[in-house]
């Protein structure tokens, strides 16, 4: 009988919720990075999902979503005490965690999800943690209370000022380098705001990770619609990430295949609605 309980669930914002789920042999084994494959009901199709967080003692992990297609959407539909027909994990390759002094954690929007376990281990490594939290206005920033008990020092930003500091991620990032030396960045969130975050970061030589986690689709290297080209070489995020060296990426063709069937997802979409 399958164990996928939905023990907990509730929204973070319009379009993004927490669902916390009854998976023991994946919380015990998860680390940071890591993400799992989840198929809401027989026929439906899988999705990856990064582990946000996990409860080894009670058998839980949990996952943040946004949503934006018809199997997120039916997530979003289903309440506690349902269950899910498939949750398999964890799959990708863990962050490289070890002491290196201080990490600036940048995280845009839902990207800020699978960079609270980043945030975590890096502290409890022994790092200074300076976290940027960015998103288009207030009610879209997620994790806040989260990140703060993990971060030495945490700057909020909103394109709209309606919250922290008004201005693109960037512009926070530029502060801290000008402010503090920062031995390592970590940038998560939508690609056009790593690719920029990834050049800010290069003007300084300081070395930046990107997890390129949004362009996954079957998690297992099959499907061929996560390929990217990292230093000039064709990678597949979810056998060979989800994290590469954020300096070496090409965003540009990332951004293009994310676009590639826009049109069909706004169909499907639009049946699942009416």
């Amino acid at each position: 009988m399958t164990r996928n309980k939905i023990v907990k669930k509730e929204f973070l914002s319009e379009k993004v919720f927490r669902v916390i789920i009854e998976a023991p042999r994946i919380a015990q084994s998860r680390k940071a990075g890591h993400f799992v494959m989840v198929r809401i009901g027989e026929g439906g199709e899988r999705i990856p999902l990064t582990i946000a967080d996990a409860d080894v003692e009670n058998g839980t992990i949990t996952l943040i979503v946004q949503i934006a297609g018809c199997t997120s959407a039916k997530l979003s539909k289903l309440n506690e005490g349902d269950f899910i027909a498939d949750v398999s994990g964890p799959l990708g390759n863990a962050t490289h965690i070890e002491k290196v002094g201080t990490v600036l954690c940048a995280g845009g929007g839902v990207g800020i999800a699978p960079l609270y376990p980043i945030v975590q281990a890096y502290k409890r490594a022994g790092n200074r943690i300076v976290t940027i939290l960015a998103a288009r206005n207030a009610d879209l920033i997620i994790l806040e209370k989260e990140m703060a008990e993990f971060s030495d020092d945490m700057m909020l930003m909103t394109d709209d000022g309606s919250r922290g500091k008004k201005g693109l991620i960037t512009a926070g990032m530029e502060e801290i380098i000008q402010h503090e030396k920062i031995d390592r960045a970590i940038v998560i969130g939508p690609t056009v705001m790593m690719k920029y975050a990834a050049l800010t970061t290069e003007k300084y030589n300081i070395p930046t990770i990107a997890s390129l986690n949004t362009i996954m689709v079957d998690g297992t290297g099959m499907c061929g619609a996560c390929r990217c080209t990292v230093d000039g070489e064709t990678k597949f995020v979810c056998v060979d990430g989800p994290e590469f060296d954020a300096h070496k990426v090409n965003y540009d063709e990332i951004m293009q295949r994310l676009i590639a069937y826009k049109s069909e997802e706004e169909s499907a979409f639009q049946k699942l609605v009416l």
